[in-house]
């Protein structure tokens, strides 16, 4: 029964919970603000290839991020330092082309950015030319809103990201919290710069729980967390890490839903006993 029929009236923006939205058939940047004002959470997940881009897209994941964590979960570097733009511009089209509902974020690896508005620009382009991405995201606060500022005239959204920023761990000291103290002020000035500089969103990530959600209740963009409480209004993982293909080790902020490592190593070993047993394949395997 739609609305009109029912007598029901969503209650406008700013005046607390109204009926979630009907379905929408591509998420763009409006829709994530109509989000926060309904208090309805987002939801976003990394991806680099068609079949996980897909089958999240078909989860109902809001954002999927194409990031330069492809550095260490696919290219096999230990940091993202080493990525390049050339490396995550087919991963991006590969995951571009996969979706039918899901924002595509392209992240803009260390050095394609930092030098120059004009240089932000450019490399953005090209992720939304090349390889399809819907937005792109990058790094930095108060001091890349120059960045953010271009690219937004120039037409392509700018998802932000501050507090702890990986492109920035040795500057940082490490994988280290952000925000704790007297740095709040500092967070806090970050988020506000690169919301007036036109992001839609921003990242924070190993930010104080109070922290973030007081940037989140001044904010008007939508934020998104990891390893940043609870209050942001939504969260982002990578896949590996959430879903048990990454082994060993993990961030305190990483609650994981699966244990795909097992299934694969388990499905790969009764392969290779079949083989050598001689059961693979069979007469239904063949022609």
């Amino acid at each position: 029964m739609s609305e009109q029929q029912s007598g029901e009236i969503a209650a406008p923006y700013g005046t607390g919970s109204a009926s979630p939205a009907k379905p929408v058939k591509r998420v763009r940047t409006h829709h994530l603000r109509e989000m926060k004002e309904r208090g309805e959470k987002v939801t976003m997940l990394t991806a680099y290839d068609m079949y996980t881009a897909a089958t999240f897209d078909e989860a109902g994941v809001e954002l999927l991020l194409v990031g330069d964590s492809a550095s260490n979960n696919v290219f096999g570097n230990e940091t993202s330092l080493p990525v390049t733009v050339d490396e995550l511009l087919p991963l991006t089209r590969a995951v571009a082309r996969s979706v039918k509902r899901a924002m595509v974020v392209g992240d803009l690896p260390f050095g394609s950015y930092q030098a120059s508005p004009e240089q932000g620009y450019l490399t953005a382009v090209r992720f939304m030319k090349e390889a399809g991405a819907h937005c792109v995201k990058l790094e930095g606060g108060a001091e890349m809103a120059p960045v953010i500022e271009k690219c937004t005239r120039g037409g392509i959204p700018v998802m932000a990201h501050i507090g702890f920023t990986p492109q920035s761990e040795h500057t940082l000291g490490g994988y280290r919290v952000q925000g704790r103290g007297e740095q709040a002020d500092r967070i806090l000035a970050d988020a506000h710069a690169v919301q007036e500089a036109g992001a839609f969103a921003v990242v924070m990530e190993m930010v104080p729980a109070d922290v973030a959600a007081r940037v989140t209740k001044e904010l008007d963009i939508s934020t998104i967390g990891i390893g940043a409480g609870p209050d942001c209004d939504g969260q982002v993982l990578v896949w590996q890490d959430a879903f048990g293909l990454r082994t060993g080790r993990m961030a305190t902020f990483v609650k994981q839903y699966a244990d795909v490592h097992g299934v694969l190593l388990e499905a790969a070993r009764a392969y290779a006993d079949d083989v050598r047993g001689g059961s693979f394949p069979g007469p239904e395997h063949s022609f």
